[in-house]
């Protein structure tokens, strides 16, 4: 079925979200009688060159007010798929209950995880996220979906990876650019993980991706920043890696969410167990599927 067919059959019910500042909306409704999730998002602005006209942007504009030098109005832009499309659009259909928390507005609480929360609590929890929920990262690896979409494959079963665009970047604007390394190995959930014998392995890939990026992208390697996510979104070791200008990662980024690859390593080779040994505070939802733990819930408030 394709995007247009899926859009057209789209019935709305309710907004799971919409966010001002990133210039998206997230809307659940029904495909075909199953739940769906439709994310709009506003495209950046393409970086003009040196021959632009600004009614090669703007198409018409209507005064909203005026005072001395300063003018608001409304405008039109035009636009063209290939080019400078008007928004990214995301579809998940059939849609699971965990991708409707996931997508939702919602309470979000500061965690300090134990190393005990983590074996007692986290461990069970990241189990029952494996298997068929992961089913589609297996997919990409081993079964050469979204292949065509592929910066880079190596099959190596233990240093092996692949990178590709995430579902955030329209592979159009340099700003934005957002890609996604996962790896082939499958003995890593998260970095709680990650012990000293892993240091190599980390490094050669921060190495590797950072030459790709060189070599494919007009970027340097001091342009881009490569994180992990704690709790990350699926328990199969991944690396984010985004333009250091990206101007709406959100909390994508931020403190509670994201840890620098590069601190990553460093903590591991002082301390090689870091880790396992160490708390780790983060920021959770409420519509998470460890906040629904009810000692989890209370051991963390």
């Amino acid at each position: 079925m394709s995007v247009q067919d899926l859009i057209k059959q789209f019935q709305f019910e309710k907004v799971l979200a919409g966010n001002p500042q990133t210039k998206s909306i997230v809307l659940l409704g029904k495909i075909d009688n199953q739940d769906a999730i439709i994310n709009i998002e506003k495209s950046h602005f393409i970086i003009p060159d040196h021959d632009f006209k600004l009614t090669d942007l703007v198409n018409d504009a209507e005064i909203i007010n005026q005072n001395d030098v300063y003018y608001w109005s409304n405008a039109l832009l035009k636009q063209t798929l290939e080019q400078s499309p008007a928004a990214k659009l995301n579809i998940i259909h059939p849609a699971t209950e965990t991708h409707i928390k996931k997508y939702s507005t919602q309470k979000l609480h500061y965690i300090i995880e134990t190393p005990e929360m983590y074996q007692k609590y986290v461990v069970p929890y990241i189990e029952t996220m494996k298997g068929s929920r992961i089913k589609w990262v297996y997919n990409i690896l081993f079964e050469g979906k979204e292949s065509e979409t592929f910066i880079h494959h190596d099959k190596d079963p233990e240093s092996g990876f692949v990178l590709l665009p995430d579902m955030k970047w329209d592979t159009l604007n340099m700003e934005s650019l957002y890609l996604c390394a996962i790896v082939n190995r499958k003995d890593i959930s998260s970095v709680r993980d990650l012990t000293k014998s892993d240091i190599s392995f980390l490094k050669h890939l921060r190495s590797t991706i950072l030459s790709i990026i060189e070599q494919k992208y007009p970027l340097k390697k001091d342009q881009v920043r490569i994180f992990i996510h704690y709790q990350p979104s699926y328990y199969h070791f991944h690396l984010h890696i985004v333009n250091v200008s990206h101007p709406g990662l959100g909390d994508g980024i931020a403190i509670g969410k994201a840890i620098l690859l590069d601190d990553v390593i460093e903590n591991i080779e002082l301390v090689g167990d870091y880790y396992q040994r160490r708390n780790i505070g983060y920021l959770l939802g409420e519509n998470h599927g460890l906040w629904q733990i009810e000692g989890y819930r209370n051991t963390a408030s």
